[in-house]
Parts: structure tokens; C-alpha cells; sequence
């Protein structure tokens, strides 16, 4: 069962209310120009969405989503005598894109959808009530709007009590939702990332009974839900929501495998739980925006999550009772690069991560013998680009409760740091030096 415990305490609709009429007063006067833009020619806009949510959380968005009774050929006719340049978003699912200044907006036609049980592709039905259209979304929190240009605030379904809650509910039953879309179990792990949520009992449980639904949706989508979890402020628990439910096994079965295996110290934390347990320590070792690795960064996060999981296919039973897991990171390698491609990542982001799994137990043996300096050369030169990755990497892998064991492993990366500090200077240095002749 993932962990339940919402970061921050529930606060009333009123004190969000309250938030969310600042934000809003900053991207007002377009917005209410915009209402009044499609009014005039006999139609409805209401902003709709995620821009709606955040503002109650005290986040003003760049990019603003509308909805409309237009139909998009009259939603492109009147952007083009209101913005600077538009552009077709997606005619099909009857969404037009326009820019005016600083401002991007997103118009979308009015919509109830039809799918196919096989596809999560909708035949788009364009609809003619705004509740109808909110109807249709993932989550209540999504599914508040703000009737243009008089500002009237729209919430059929509840969105802003379960805001206050930081409760994740479908405005239709969970499983009328996920059998309509099954990427949404994807979206209710990111957003419980993102925003700190818990999600709904029944929504769990629709996930846990349809997780095999996730396999229809394409690779490509189910990375970038990953990715925006990953990058989330809080990934891990996003990742116990998917262990949880099951859908883990579907899109990342790596992860909960690693619950079967039991590490080399019998420590009370199964690799699963040292693993997600890495992952949180790596992220607070990230940088700001002016360091060597500003956070949130995906790479580092991946590793982390992934370096462990070559435990499963490499352990061994040691006679005395032991427990081994000899060249897992070897092992561990090959599969973070197998399933990321999978994923369809980036080869670039595949070859970092593959790396810094491959490396992550090197310096295991650095506080045990001393190395010589062409070590320490070769293990910068094996780390390349992502030495300071592989730094902070191997500080997180380090989660033992032994105080005294912890302070060691901590001195002994400290004196390799300096190493390699000492030996870049002096490199340099020589690098400078002018030759002298006779």
C-alpha cells in the first residue's frame, strides 16, 4: 500500500478561493478579452483545466486552456483577429492554438467522445455544454472551469472540496474513466507526484482491476507520463501508487521484482525499499540552477531508481547462509538500457543512465585499498560527462542505519573528491606550464 501522508495540511475552499483570485487577476485582462471576443460573435469560452487548478494552488500558468461552443473553423477565425500568429493544434480533436504577446492559449471545441475498447483513440463528438465537456476529463480537480468574460466559476463535480483534500477522484466512475482512457491510471500516479495527493480508494482499486488496460497505450505516451513523474516533486510516491496497483508490473516490472530480493546484510529494507530510498536521497543531493547537477534532473533520478535491478537475475545463496549478488551492476546495466529503450527514451539519456548503473559500485572499493592515482584517473575518465552524476549517485547508495558505517563511507567519497580535485589542478597546471629549454 503506497504511504498516505499528504505533505501539507487541508486547507479550506475559502483560503483557496482566495489564492486562486490573485493568480487569476494577473492573466485576467486577456482571458476576459478573449470571453468577450467569442461572446460577441454568439459563443461560449470558459478556461478550463490544469491553468484552473493551479491558480487555486497559487500557480499561474503560461499556457492557457479554453474550452468553447465554437466549432473550430470559428475558433480559428476569431484567434486570427485577436492574436499575433495561430496555428492548428489538432483540427481533428478540434483544437486551435494561438500566441498575443506573452500569452499562448489553447482552444478546444466542446466535446464528448466515443472510444473503441481496443484503442484509447476517441471518435471526437463535439458537444454543446460546458458540464458535459468537463464531464469527460480525468480527475475533479481537472474539471473545474471559469465561465468567460464574467468570471463565473464552474465545478459540477466537486473539484475544489477534493483540492482542499488533495483527494484524486474521476468525475465518472473510475472504471468509465479508465476503460475510456487507460493512460489516466498513468496520470493518477503522476499527479499524486506532482501535487502531493492521495487517491481515491475506489480509484485505487479500478486501477488495480484494469492495470493490464495500460498495455494498449503506446509506448511513447506511457514515457512521457513517466518522465513527468520522475521530474516530480515527490516521484516516489507516484511509484509505490504503481507497485500498489499493479501497473507496475505492465510499464516498469523492474521495480517490483526487486520486492523478491532480500539484500547481502539483511537489513530490514528489502532492495525495493533501499531503492526508492536511494532514489530520495539522490534528489536532495541535486543542485540548484548554477550547480554541476540543477534538479530536478531525469537522468539522475533514473539511475537511482534503476540501479539495483540486476539484483533479481544475480542472486546467489552463500554457503553459511549469506546472500550474494556478484556483477549485478553489470547485469543491472543491461536491463536499464533494455527496458528504457523500450520506453522509446532518447539514446542519449539510455547511454547516461546505462553508465551510472554500470559504474554505481566502483568505489565500493576505494575506502577498502588505496588507490593509486592512475585509478583515480581511470575512474574520472570511466564516469566522463557524468562524474557529477556518478558523485552523488554513490553518496545516495548509501542508506544503512549505522551511523558509525555511514560517516566512513561519507569520509572516504569526501577523500576521493579531493583526489580528484588535487589531481585536476595539477593537471592543469601542467597543461599551462611553459616548456623550458637550455
Amino acid at each position: 500500500m503506497p504511504h498516505t501522508d499528504s505533505s501539507a495540511a487541508p486547507v479550506s475552499p475559502t483560503e483557496l478561493l482566495r489564492t486562486a483570485l490573485t493568480v487569476i487577476a494577473e492573466y485576467a485582462p486577456q482571458a476576459i478579452e478573449l470571453g468577450q471576443l467569442f461572446a460577441d460573435a454568439g459563443h461560449e469560452l470558459a478556461l478550463v483545466g490544469g491553468p484552473v487548478r493551479d491558480a487555486f494552488l497559487g500557480r499561474a500558468s503560461v499556457d492557457l486552456d479554453f474550452a468553447t461552443s465554437a466549432h473550430p473553423e470559428q475558433t480559428e477565425e476569431l484567434l486570427a483577429t485577436w492574436g499575433e500568429a495561430t496555428w492548428d493544434m489538432g483540427r481533428e480533436f478540434g483544437t486551435i492554438g494561438a500566441r498575443k504577446g506573452a500569452a499562448v492559449v489553447e482552444v478546444t471545441t466542446y466535446r464528448t467522445e466515443a472510444y473503441d475498447p481496443d484503442s484509447r483513440k476517441p471518435e471526437v463528438v463535439y458537444g454543446d455544454t460546458l458540464d458535459g465537456d468537463l464531464s469527460r476529463r480525468d480527475f475533479t480537480v481537472n474539471s473545474m472551469a471559469l465561465r468567460l468574460p464574467d468570471l463565473v466559476f464552474v465545478d459540477p463535480f466537486h473539484g475544489l472540496a477534493d483540492l482542499a483534500a488533495g483527494v484524486l477522484r474521476t468525475p465518472a466512475t473510475p472504471e468509465q474513466s479508465f476503460s475510456d482512457d487507460p493512460l489516466r491510471m498513468l496520470r493518477a500516479a503522476r499527479f499524486a507526484a506532482q501535487l502531493r495527493f492521495d487517491v481515491d480508494v475506489d480509484v485505487m482499486s479500478a486501477m488495480s482491476a484494469m492495470a493490464e488496460r495500460i498495455t494498449i497505450v503506446s509506448a511513447e505516451r506511457v514515457q512521457a507520463e513517466l518522465v513527468k513523474l520522475m521530474l516530480a516533486p515527490e516521484p516516489r510516491r507516484g511509484l509505490e501508487l504503481l507497485v500498489h496497483t499493479h501497473l507496475a508490473d505492465h510499464v516498469l516490472p523492474e521495480l517490483p521484482a526487486l520486492q523478491l530480493t532480500i539484500d547481502e546484510h539483511h537489513r530490514h529494507k528489502d532492495v525495493y525499499e533501499h531503492s526508492l530510498t536511494v532514489l530520495d536521497q539522490a534528489i536532495d543531493l541535486e543542485t540548484g540552477p548554477d550547480g554541476p547537477v540543477p534538479g530536478p534532473d531525469l537522468v539522475l533520478r533514473l539511475a537511482a531508481l534503476l540501479h539495483d535491478i540486476g539484483k533479481p537475475a544475480t542472486r546467489r545463496m552463500e554457503p553459511g547462509g549469506g546472500v550474494s549478488f556478484h556483477h549485478h551492476e553489470v547485469v543491472g546495466a543491461k536491463l536499464a538500457g533494455k527496458r528504457l529503450k523500450a520506453l522509446r527514451f532518447d539514446k542519449a539519456t539510455i547511454n547516461a543512465v546505462t553508465k551510472l548503473v554500470f559504474l554505481h559500485l566502483r568505489f565500493h572499493g576505494y575506502g577498502e585499498a588505496a588507490w593509486s592515482d592512475s585509478a583515480v584517473r581511470r575512474y574520472v575518465t570511466d564516469a566522463g560527462d557524468q562524474l557529477q552524476r556518478l558523485h552523488r549517485l554513490t553518496r545516495a547508495d548509501c542508506t544503512t542505519r549505522n551511523r558509525r558505517k555511514a560517516a566512513r563511507l561519507s569520509a572516504a567519497y569526501d577523500d576521493l573528491e579531493e583526489r580528484i580535485a588535487a589531481l585536476a589542478e595539477q593537471e592543469e597546471l601542467a597543461a599551462i606550464r611553459p616548456d623550458l629549454d637550455g
